[in-house]
């Protein structure tokens, strides 16, 4: 859900996925038009990664799954709508953002669309949004009037506590009154012990270790939401996919191998993996947080794109007002036919070359 921060080129953050058509229209002129390659003719794709962490697609370069195209790290973004508008902008060539922040930047005009999910929530891996023990609030009316500790505006935390709050009655104008305030996933904990926030989303190492050092619970997760759920997609812009489909192809092909790989790969061997990638890239990062990485988080091989993982966004931003009903087809947002788990190439329970795996 790229949480981190840049560091070494920063490129321009957006105002987290509120877009403008207008202003996208002008700003789409910007950036680079032509696409580099490399000397072996291997096409180039800039990206934004995160700290700390290893990417699918940085992955699948380092297991040798792409053939025809060569990643360019770009520095690390500040948020995921923040990263899909760079690659809409021409900034870089692909992003990822959760959908319905995806939703939200076509709507506004940018010709984008979604080739993989890359990342979702399980049993191990999910958001909480905790509540310190002694703070009295035990439903979700005991939030009106309160402050919920998000990481960006018009992502994956705001979207998520917004539907719980709808999914247990409250109406709009109630929902309105439960404030959403940003705070820097570093600083969430702090903020709810120290009473800043009401209600903290947490993930990842924030959230283990929050609940390690005690005094907090649940009020809910993600996952109780929606359950297995792909919750994010990388996409390209349609003009980059029209003129490069075999570079989409072969990344998109790599990627969901390499997220495969992760499904069925022992938990050591990936977290050795990823400090093998850390460490050899020598970007200055820590390797000491990989030992909170639980799953891939993707309940489908290879990161299948499922049409109402699109749709219930789409439905969502009907319903609160901020999308006009019938201006965005799901199906028009996302494609899955260069992903080899869903174009016939392999089959939903092999591995990444298409092997068969025994059943878990």
């Amino acid at each position: 859900m790229f949480p981190t921060l840049s560091r070494r080129r920063t490129l321009r953050a957006f105002a987290a996925a509120l877009v403008i058509p207008a202003a996208l229209a002008l700003s789409t002129a910007c950036g680079h038009s032509s696409t580099a390659t490399t000397a072996e003719g291997k096409t180039v794709l800039r990206y934004q990664g995160s700290t700390g962490q290893v990417m699918s697609w940085e992955l699948a370069e380092n297991l040798g799954y792409f053939s025809k195209v060569k990643l360019q790290w770009e520095g690390d973004t500040t948020s995921g709508p923040a990263n899909i508008q760079a690659a809409a902008t021409k900034q870089i060539e692909f992003g990822g953002a959760f959908n319905g922040a995806v939703v939200k930047l076509a709507a506004g005009g940018a010709q984008v669309q979604s080739v993989i999910s890359y990342y979702g929530s399980d049993d191990q891996t999910f958001t909480g949004y905790y509540v310190k023990d002694d703070a009295n609030i035990n439903s979700a009316r005991d939030l009106i009037g309160k402050k919920v500790g998000v990481n960006t505006l018009g992502a994956h935390h705001e979207f998520l506590t917004r539907e719980w709050l709808h999914q247990q009655g409250l109406s709009e104008d109630e929902i309105k009154k439960v404030q959403l305030v940003v705070v820097p996933p570093v600083n969430t904990e702090e903020a709810l012990r120290s009473g800043q926030i009401d209600l903290a989303a947490l993930n990842g190492v924030f959230r283990e270790t929050a609940v390690a050092r005690g005094g907090i619970h649940p009020l809910f997760a993600d996952k109780d939401i929606f359950g297995k759920f792909s919750y994010g997609t990388l996409v390209f812009r349609k003009d980059f996919i029209a003129q490069n489909p075999d570079a989409v192809k072969d990344f998109v092909q790599g990627t969901a191998r390499a997220i495969r790989w992760l499904q069925i790969t022992p938990r050591d061997q990936v977290i050795a993996k990823f400090t093998e990638i850390i460490t050899k890239r020598g970007r200055n990062e820590n390797t000491k947080l990989l030992e909170y990485w639980r799953s891939s988080g993707l309940p489908v091989a290879g990161g299948v794109i499922a049409e109402k993982e699109i749709q219930i966004w789409i439905d969502w931003l009907e319903r609160n007002g901020e999308l006009p009903k019938g201006k965005v087809k799901a199906t028009d947002l996302f494609t899955n036919k260069d992903n080899p788990y869903s174009n016939g190439t392999f089959g939903p329970t092999t591995g990444p070359t298409g092997e068969a795996v025994a059943a878990k």
